[in-house]
C-alpha cells in the first residue's frame, strides 16, 4: 500500500488526512482549530507559531492512527487559504509579524488611493476583475507602520507559502494567492512589476509561481521532524479553492463546485476563448487542462450563518447546530413574502460610511425567531443561485457538488437542489476532507477523487415554493443592491435581469 496525505490549511481549521492512492479510501484524519485574534478596527490575525504546532500535531496524530503503516508515506499535498500575508526572512522563514488573515481590514480605507493612479481598465487587463488586490493596500499599510519590513532580506508569504517553505526549503504561490496581493497578470500568468511600482516594491519581495502540478521533496528538516522519507514529494501550494475544485472533478467533467465555508465561492472551468466575468472573481490557469478556473466568490458566507445561529437559535454553536433539523423538518422556508439579504459582512448600500448589508423584508409582529432563520438560510441559498445563474444557464458546468461546512446541512442541500434543477446536485460523503482530498490530485486522482451522493431535491410542492421565494428574493435584490457593482452576478455579456427557470 502506498499512502497519501493532504493537508488544508484552512480561516480557523488545519486539516490533515491519510488516503490509500490506488483506492483513494480515507484511512486516517485529524483536525486543529486555529485562534485568530480579532478587533474592532478590522484586525484578523493568527500566530505562525501556531500554525506550525498545529501542522506538528495534526501529522502526529494521523502518524499515530497509521501505525507501522506510516513509512508507506509516499506524497503530501497542501492547500491553504489565499489572501494571507506575514513577512518573513526569506533565508530562515523565521516570521517577523504576525499572519494576516485575508479578511483582515484594517488596510481597506487605501484602496481607493491606489486605484486612482491607474484608470479602471488597467486593472481589468491586469486581473480580469475590478479594482486593485487588496495586498497592495496593505503593502503601504505595512510600510507606514513598520518600513524596515520590506527589506530585500525579507519575503511577503501567504499561509500556503509559508507551510510549503516549512516542509520542503523552498518558496512557491499560486496564482491565487498573487491576484489577492495584487501583482498577478492573468494574460501572462507571471508576476507584473507594474502594480508594485504604484507601492515601491519589487517582484523579487514575492515568491515565484508555482508551474502546474509542481512537487519537490521533503527538505532534510522536515523529514527529520515528521519521521518521513527526505524522498517523499510535496504538491503545492494549492489555493483552498483551487484543491476543492480538484476534489470535485471526479463527481463530472465540469463541475460547478460550491464551497460553503467561512465564504461561500463557486468554482468552475471556463475556455480561455470564453467570455464571461464579474467585477470580483479570480482567474486562475486550469488545473485540469486547457482553459481558466473562475473563483467566484459570494458576498457572504457563514460569518452570517454564525450570526444566525446565535442570534435565532438562543444557544451555543454545537447546541444550535443540533436544533437545526427540528427547526426545518417543521418547515424548510420562511412564510411567503419574508426575504432576507445576506450581505452582513459587506457595506451598507445607502450608508457608505457603515459596514453591514443585510436586511430582511417582509417581518411582521407574528414573525418568529424560527422564521427568520429559514429566511437566513434560504437567503443564503437564493444569493448562490443569482451569481451562479448564468453560469448554469449557458451549459458551461454539468452538475454541482457541494462542500465546505454549511453543505452539511440537509436544509441548505435541498434548497441548493431545489434552485440548480434540473442540474444533479451532490454532497461529497467526507465534506470536511475535499481541500485535503484536491491536495493530492497530481499523486492521484482517485485519491483526489471526492466520495459523493446524489441530493435529491424536495418534492414538487416545495420546489414551486422555492421558485416563489426565489423570484421574491431576486425583486428585492434589484430594489435595494441592484446598481452595487460588486454585487453583479457572473455573466457572458451585458448585465441582464434574472430568469429562475425552476
Amino acid at each position: 500500500m502506498e499512502i497519501l496525505i493532504g493537508i488544508d490549511l484552512g480561516t480557523t481549521v488545519l486539516k490533515a488526512a491519510a488516503f490509500d492512492r490506488r483506492s483513494g479510501a480515507a484511512l486516517a484524519q485529524a483536525a486543529i482549530r486555529l485562534p485568530v485574534r480579532s478587533a474592532a478596527d478590522g484586525t484578523r490575525e493568527q500566530d505562525p507559531a501556531e500554525i506550525d504546532a498545529a501542522l506538528a500535531e495534526t501529522l502526529q496524530a494521523i502518524r499515530r492512527r497509521l501505525g507501522a503503516r506510516w513509512a508507506s508515506v509516499r506524497g503530501l499535498g497542501l492547500a491553504a487559504q489565499g489572501g494571507s500575508a506575514v513577512i518573513v526572512n526569506r533565508t530562515t522563514g523565521r516570521p517577523l509579524t504576525p499572519l494576516i488573515l485575508w479578511n483582515d481590514t484594517r488596510a481597506s480605507s487605501l484602496l481607493p488611493e491606489i486605484a486612482a493612479r491607474k484608470p479602471a481598465g488597467y486593472w481589468r487587463t491586469l486581473a480580469q476583475r475590478e479594482g486593485p488586490g487588496a495586498g497592495l493596500a496593505r503593502l503601504v499599510w505595512l510600510r507606514r507602520r513598520q518600513p524596515g519590513l520590506l527589506s530585500p532580506a525579507n519575503l511577503y508569504a501567504g499561509a500556503g507559502e509559508y507551510l510549503y517553505f516549512r516542509l520542503t526549503g523552498l518558496w512557491r504561490q499560486d496564482a491565487g494567492n498573487a491576484l489577492q496581493i495584487g501583482c498577478y497578470r492573468v494574460a501572462r500568468r507571471n508576476l507584473d512589476q507594474g502594480p508594485l511600482d504604484l507601492v515601491g516594491v519589487d517582484k523579487s519581495f514575492f515568491a515565484p509561481m508555482r508551474r502546474g502540478h509542481e512537487r519537490h521533496p521533503l527538505s532534510v528538516a522536515a523529514a527529520q521532524r515528521f519521521g518521513l522519507s527526505p524522498e517523499v514529494l510535496v504538491a503545492g501550494p494549492y489555493m483552498d479553492h483551487e484543491a476543492g475544485y480538484l476534489s470535485a472533478f471526479g463527481a463530472g467533467r465540469r463541475p460547478l463546485q460550491c464551497s460553503l465555508g467561512t465564504a461561500w465561492v463557486g468554482n468552475f472551468v471556463l475556455p480561455d476563448d470564453s467570455p464571461g466575468a464579474s467585477s470580483i472573481q479570480l482567474v486562475l490557469p486550469s488545473p485540469v487542462g486547457a482553459g481558466r478556473l473562475v473563483v467566484q466568490p459570494l458576498l457572504t458566507g457563514n460569518v452570517t450563518w454564525d450570526w444566525a445561529l446565535a442570534t435565532f437559535v438562543h444557544s451555543a454553536h454545537r447546541t444550535a447546530l443540533s436544533r437545526l433539523d427540528g427547526i426545518f423538518a417543521e418547515n424548510l422556508l420562511p412564510p411567503p413574502g419574508l426575504t432576507f439579504l445576506p450581505w452582513l459582512t459587506q457595506a451598507n448600500p445607502l450608508e457608505a460610511t457603515a459596514m453591514g448589508g443585510g436586511a430582511f423584508f417582509g417581518l411582521g409582529p407574528h414573525t418568529t425567531s424560527a422564521e427568520m432563520l429559514r429566511a437566513v438560510a434560504a437567503g443564503l441559498a437564493c444569493e448562490m443561485a443569482r451569481v451562479m445563474t448564468e453560469v448554469v444557464a449557458s451549459g458551461a458546468v454539468d452538475g454541482v457538488v457541494l462542500g465546505g461546512g454549511a453543505s452539511k446541512g440537509r436544509f441548505f442541500r435541498e434548497l441548493l437542489a431545489a434552485l440548480f434543477a434540473p442540474l444533479p446536485v451532490f454532497s461529497p460523503a467526507d465534506e470536511d476532507l475535499s481541500g485535503a482530498r484536491g491536495a493530492v490530485f497530481t499523486f492521484s486522482s482517485a485519491a483526489a477523487g471526492a466520495r459523493t451522493r446524489r441530493v435529491l431535491p424536495p418534492p414538487a410542492q416545495v420546489r414551486r415554493r422555492i421558485a416563489r421565494a426565489y423570484e421574491m428574493y431576486l425583486q428585492v435584490f434589484d430594489r435595494l443592491y441592484g446598481q452595487v457593482k460588486v454585487g453583479q452576478a457572473f455573466h457572458f455579456g451585458q448585465p441582464k435581469r434574472r430568469k429562475t427557470g425552476r
